[in-house]
């Protein structure tokens, strides 16, 4: 039994990290979902609360703290990487350079950015999580699902566009910005919830939702 849930930890650790390069990777690219401008990231980058909930639920706050941990330091490879990417001269035929340096070129201030909101947000994540499942006395798994990731990706949108374009764009526009991702993530993080119910039932085997209905 032990065996198995270390497997499914490992997945779990792993569609994790898919989650958080692909989210810096992604972006800068921006799309329009209803009324509202947004990173297309935020399709994906809230996939990183829904797995440390279903982490923190089976494993425990420890485990869950490791996997963020874990989370920003690939996030640090990522960003060394990235400008390694940029800077080494590209062979004389090679005629993509351009794209590449597009693509994987941030400046310091989009990266600390980044770096502050996650860390910000993902500890706050994990810490409200436990908190609720202590004031539910181990029930209620949705109330600790949608409380802690709502504020936690209120945390981590407000720190990311106020570090990253504070005194850049007009105060108007800043509050904008902020207004349109937190939307955007607010419904993602409503949908996630049947997801981290079947997630904890994959993981642990058992319905959560059985054990709250008795």
């Amino acid at each position: 039994m032990t065996e198995k849930l270390n497997e499914k930890l490992i997945t779990l650790t792993g569609i994790f990290v898919f989650a958080i390069v692909s989210s810096n990777v992604t972006a800068s690219k921006l799309v329009n979902i209803g009324p509202f401008v947004v990173p297309i990231a935020v399709l994906c980058y809230p996939l990183t609360f829904a797995i440390t909930d279903i982490v923190s639920e089976v494993y425990g706050k420890k485990i869950a703290q490791r996997i963020v941990w874990t989370g920003f330091f690939i996030s640090i490879l990522l960003a060394f990487y990235s400008r390694i990417v940029v800077v080494y001269p590209p062979a004389d035929f090679f005629e993509g350079n351009e794209a590449f340096v597009k693509v994987f070129s941030s400046t310091p201030r989009i990266v600390l950015a980044s770096m502050v909101a996650y860390v910000v947000s993902q500890t706050h994540d994990v810490w409200a999580f436990h908190l609720w499942k202590k004031l539910t006395k181990g029930r209620l798994l949705w109330v600790r699902n949608n409380f802690s990731t709502i504020v936690s990706q209120f945390i981590d949108t407000c720190l990311f566009i106020t570090i990253a374009f504070l005194n850049v764009v007009p105060g108007q526009i800043l509050v904008r910005m902020i207004f349109s991702q937190y939307i955007v993530k607010f419904i993602i993080a409503l949908l996630d919830t049947p997801f981290v119910y079947l997630g904890v039932k994959i993981v642990s085997g058992r319905w959560i939702v059985t054990d709250e209905l008795r």
